[in-house]
């Protein structure tokens, strides 16, 4: 696609116009306004007192609202930490606005095996988050400690039968630092082969940890394949799609509410 120059500037509104209703729609929807706001914050990479020159108020009022301490806020000042926030990137070339574009473009591909994602407000490590959703780990090469700031649960088969490169770049979401998640698996080692394939393809783009839906053990040489690339690998048998997501969804709802309320509990008294 060509842009002239005269449309530069409708171009441009429109990539803002789309980032905005997105991250104004999840703020509105979400059942922790505060949570919602310091995670699109930090996916810009700003500061809180960056924001707040740019909304023209005190670091301290963006604080209240991340952590609770204060009501959720109304509809205009919604539009306003949008608007701050699209702003603050535009001076910096647009580089969070034009990665949520590319993210969310439509591909009509049949084999796009993206199921759900989402990013933690704060980060589990491996240990914590198979624990909260029943996995159990097969290898721990690299160790139990390796931060999980997302999941992606993707279908395994669509991803093999040809997902474009396009569609495997869209699992990682904002971090490679995720839980990658795949169910309909029937034979784990060609998936384990193609994540290593991809990954050397894209700077050595791989994932915290596997988690293997719908799959009672492992064959050896999947094992041997994530022992030799540090690739921490776990499964969980016996569960439904649906609740699986249910069990993500749980975790990703507690490690809001528990950053919430650790950031209350250090309020000081007054």
């Amino acid at each position: 696609m060509v842009i002239k120059s005269g449309e530069v500037k409708g171009y441009l509104r429109a990539i803002l116009n789309e980032v905005a209703l997105r991250i104004a729609g999840e703020i509105v929807l979400s059942k922790n306004v505060g949570r919602t706001m310091k995670m699109w914050r930090k996916r810009f990479k700003i500061s809180q007192a960056e924001l707040a020159l740019h909304m023209g108020v005190s670091p301290s009022l963006i604080s209240d609202y991340e952590s609770g301490r204060r009501r959720s806020p109304g509809s205009t000042v919604i539009k306003r930490f949008v608007n701050a926030l699209l702003e603050i990137d535009r001076l910096r070339g647009l580089p969070t606005a034009s990665h949520i574009v590319k993210l969310s473009q439509n591909y009509v591909d049949y084999y796009e095996p993206l199921i759900e994602l989402k990013e933690f407000p704060e980060p589990l490590d491996i240990g914590e988050f198979c624990k909260r959703i029943g996995a159990k780990m097969m290898t721990v090469e690299g160790g139990l400690n390796r931060p999980v700031y997302g999941y992606t649960v993707a279908d395994a088969l669509k991803l093999l039968l040809g997902a474009s490169p396009h569609a495997y770049f869209k699992l990682y979401g904002f971090t490679n630092q995720r839980a990658m998640v795949f169910t309909n698996v029937n034979e784990s080692a060609p998936l384990l082969a193609i994540i290593r394939m991809m990954s050397v393809g894209m700077s050595s783009l791989r994932p915290s940890i596997i988690v293997l839906h719908g799959v009672k053990e492992v064959d050896e040489l999947s094992v041997l394949m994530a022992k030799r690339d540090y690739l921490p690998l776990a499964v969980i048998p016996n569960l439904g799609l649906d609740e699986l997501l249910g069990r993500l969804r749980s975790a990703w709802e507690e490690v809001g509410i528990e950053e919430s309320s650790g950031l209350m509990a250090q309020e000081p008294m007054g």
